[in-house]
C-alpha cells in the first residue's frame, strides 16, 4: 500500500518538474507521451529547447 502511495507521489513530482521543463522547452509531444512513458520527460528535459521555444522566451511572450 505504502509503495503505491510513494510511487504516485514520485509520478506527480516528476510530472511537475521534468514534465514542465519538457513542455516549456517546446517538446509538446514528449510531454503528452510522457504521461504514459515518464522516461520521455527525462529525455525532453535533457535535450535543448526547440527554436520556437527559444525565440518565444527571448521575445518575452512565453509564460512567466
Amino acid at each position: 500500500m505504502w509503495l503505491w502511495v510513494l510511487l504516485a507521489i514520485l509520478y506527480v513530482v516528476a510530472m511537475g518538474t521534468l514534465g514542465g521543463i519538457t513542455f516549456r522547452g517546446g517538446h509538446y509531444w514528449l510531454f503528452w507521451l510522457g504521461i504514459v512513458f515518464p522516461i520521455l520527460w527525462v529525455v525532453g528535459a535533457l535535450i535543448p529547447p526547440t527554436k520556437s521555444a527559444t525565440v518565444r522566451d527571448a521575445v518575452g511572450h512565453g509564460p512567466v
